[in-house]
């Protein structure tokens, strides 16, 4: 799934608790932005065969590890507020996210699979909510239409550093040490084929 910025229900303004009873009771997910929910739309065949791939590759590395991988079915909750979003992916590591049933709170990991109808808030918005954080560590954005990847990467100072990987580079992930070839993202997809539908 794509997280999109549509228009809100502007009847609705929900509590964290009338959230999750809401949406249980909803055919798509949402959202929850400032006690308003918002619509989550659909995603393309590239969209979603990379976030699987991703989500098999790191979920299968972590296999004997402490740690467990969501996809985007797995809200996060943005740490110290009451807003709740749907990355494509996350991992985390963190004790406190093992006795949560609805949601974590403290992934070391995201990744979001873009498209162009929500990179600039992934990149911007999503972004400052993200490194509220303090266990996070790295924020992957994907490329749906081409074979590219940024990594926004936290150093051990705190200080944010932009990785862009292209073909032929090997993407390295500190937070879950874990390297593998960027090409392993878009095995048999036709990139040509999805320029427009991100």
């Amino acid at each position: 799934m794509i997280p999109m910025i549509a228009s809100p229900d502007n009847s609705l303004h929900l509590s964290p608790e009338d959230y999750f009873a809401w949406e249980e009771q909803q055919l798509e997910k949402y959202e929850l932005m400032n006690g308003r929910p918002y619509a989550m739309g659909g995603g393309s065949i590239n969209h979603s065969r990379i976030a699987v791939s991703l989500t098999t590759l790191i979920d299968t590395h972590l296999d004997s590890s402490q740690c467990f991988t969501g996809n985007s079915d797995l809200r996060i909750n943005i740490v110290g507020t009451d807003n709740y979003t749907y990355p494509d992916l996350s991992v985390t590591c963190d004790a406190r996210d093992q006795t949560n049933g609805q949601y974590i709170t403290y992934p070391c990991l995201i990744v979001e699979v873009l498209s162009a109808s929500t990179e600039a808030y992934d990149r911007g918005g999503k972004f400052r909510l993200y490194r509220q954080n303090p266990m996070l560590i790295d924020y992957l954005l994907v490329s749906s239409t081409a074979i590219e990847i940024d990594l926004y990467h936290k150093t051990n100072a705190g200080d944010w550093l932009i990785v862009n990987y292209k073909a032929g580079d090997s993407v390295e992930l500190k937070s879950v040490n874990l390297s593998f070839p960027i090409e392993q993202v878009y095995l048999r997809l036709n990139l040509s084929g999805d320029r427009k539908s991100g």
